[in-house]
């Protein structure tokens, strides 16, 4: 460690989707996430210090139902909304599949001791926390565009977009055709 600037902390983040439950790739990039976390904090000698963030993307879309839910049936006027209005189809005391899912990820990790800080978009959203990026993002749309689009496969280049809006009218997740 050679007193390098730093920020007070560095974030290390994973992302979870929770369409499903967690399984062993999501311990995976929790585990290599947690390996790096512990490298950089070797290399610094512990003097700067460090967050896991796990970060739920529960506002996409459920696009499709998982074969393992109940009632698979009961889902499908649910389809493409946000993955926290859908409703839980296991029962119990959250209110919906994310938050279903959401709980069993952080049981998932307690399990396996990891040290970590559990984030969901949908609160993020919500209490406004991306609102200046997501403005900041809405001016440099060419320019994100003229980045990314490169990196795409032909068919996912007519799809791409950064946004992925909520319909007012529907409460679906709207795609690009």
């Amino acid at each position: 460690y050679k007193g390098k600037d730093f920020p007070e902390t560095v974030l290390f983040e994973t992302g979870y989707g929770p369409s499903g439950l967690p399984h062993i790739g999501t311990f995976g990039e929790v585990a290599r996430t947690t390996m790096v976390r512990h490298a950089f904090r070797v290399l610094t000698q512990d003097k700067v210090k460090t967050k896991l963030l796990c970060f739920s993307d529960d506002m996409d879309g459920m696009r499709k139902i998982p074969d393992n839910v109940p009632d698979r049936a009961a889902l499908e006027p649910y389809l493409h909304m946000p993955l926290t209005s859908v409703p839980n189809p296991f029962g119990g005391d959250y209110a919906s599949f994310a938050d279903h899912n959401n709980a069993m990820l952080c049981r998932f990790l307690d399990t396996f001791g990891f040290d970590y800080e559990f984030a969901s978009a949908t609160k993020y959203y919500k209490a406004g926390r991306f609102d200046e990026v997501l403005l900041r993002a809405a001016e440099r749309y060419n320019d994100i565009m003229g980045v990314m689009l490169p990196t795409l496969g032909p068919e996912r280049q007519a799809t791409y977009s950064p946004f992925l809006p909520i319909s007012p009218r529907t409460g679906r997740v709207l795609y690009v055709p």
